[in-house]
């Protein structure tokens, strides 16, 4: 079922950072069942088993590979293909090797952030850009209710604080430069979207639960927990993917309302502790077990995060559409069979189904 949003993607020139990356894949995978001219500009996948590889998208878009650190080459790129709609999803996204080289991860997301909105705002062709971050950009006091956009921004870790200081950043270019009160002058529209713990088929990063788990399912390997009690909001990739395009294409038809923060997470019932996730894990894939890696010495991860949606559920009737049962369900299914079929059909599949 195509709504009248999805629509204003057929035949756009739409910009992707980090377009060969587990969550911008799936994006550029939609964008192309949505018609659009797809542009991305990021590093190489990681592993021969990156989704992006799989689904052979360097074949259906036009695939550009680049470092988000160089301005330069950024702009050239925005200058030659004159993108109408940009996604930025460009990042250094693991908490644990933020620990390991902080100046790398301060770099990649702040000032890769910072490259972005430049060429946004040089860029006479572009009239909106969604800005990822992420559910780590609040400070954290690890309490039971969720975090609404308004809430102070923060971070333990490196990688949680970069992303608090990119959402300053961007609502400092909102303020400055795009300025709702002169839309008409600048025609631009930006917003930042936040969401995390995100799974689902194709992610194979390190430390992360499903990608571990999978591997472990597929050597014949006990599933190792570090933080079995840590309570994460689980949502399929797809769920914020659907309110990022959504913003994206409201952005676009100048509706100014949406140039705002937006937080996109599951219902309170799909919030489970990473062992109930995991339990779900092996009951899906039929075999498998698990246990506590009491060898484990993390540095601090919070323990508890979970994020306000109703904004997004009454502004922009955006509503989650899988529980953690049917979540679990399409992600161990997209692993189950991504050696047997054509990948990008796979995940076709999925989206089309998580648009009934």
């Amino acid at each position: 079922m195509t709504t009248d949003w999805q629509q204003i993607y057929k035949d756009k020139k739409v910009l992707i950072t980090g377009h060969t990356g587990f969550k911008g894949s799936w994006l550029a995978i939609w964008l192309t069942k949505l018609g659009a001219n797809v542009i991305g500009y990021s590093l190489d996948p990681i592993g021969e088993e990156s989704l992006f590889e799989l689904a052979n998208m360097n074949n259906k878009m036009k695939d550009i590979r680049g470092d988000i650190r160089d301005a330069t080459k950024l702009q050239a790129v925005f200058a030659q293909y004159q993108p109408e709609i940009v996604f930025h999803l460009a990042a250094q996204p693991l908490v644990k090797q933020s620990y390991r080289d902080p100046v790398y991860t301060y770099e990649v997301n702040v000032m890769g952030t910072m490259n972005v909105l430049e060429a946004i705002r040089k860029s006479p062709s572009v009239k909106a850009g969604v800005m990822v971050t992420s559910d780590k950009c609040y400070d954290n006091k690890e309490w039971v209710w969720g975090y609404r956009e308004n809430d102070p921004m923060g971070g333990y870790d490196p990688y949680s604080s970069s992303k608090g200081c990119c959402e300053l950043l961007i609502s400092s270019y909102q303020h400055s430069f795009f300025p709702i009160d002169s839309y008409s002058s600048h025609g631009k529209l930006i917003a930042s979207v936040r969401a995390g713990n995100v799974i689902g088929g194709g992610d194979w990063s390190e430390d992360r639960i499903i990608p571990d788990s999978v591997r472990s399912l597929l050597a014949g390997q006990s599933i190792k927990l570090r933080s079995p009690q840590s309570v994460r909001p689980w949502q399929h990739v797809l769920e914020p993917l659907s309110g990022y395009l959504k913003i994206g294409a409201y952005l676009y038809e100048g509706k100014i309302e949406y140039a705002e923060s937006w937080n996109f997470g599951p219902e309170s019932d799909s919030v489970t502790t990473v062992q109930q996730l995991v339990e779900k894990i092996v009951e899906q894939w039929k075999d498998g077990r698990w246990e506590v890696d009491s060898s484990h010495t993390a540095e601090h991860e919070a323990k508890l995060l979970s994020l306000d949606i109703n904004k997004a559920k009454y502004y922009l009737d955006w509503h989650p559409k899988w529980n953690i049962d049917q979540t679990i369900y399409y992600t161990m299914e997209w692993y189950k069979w991504y050696r047997e079929v054509d990948v990008y059909e796979l995940c076709l599949k999925q989206i089309s189904e998580y648009e009934k």
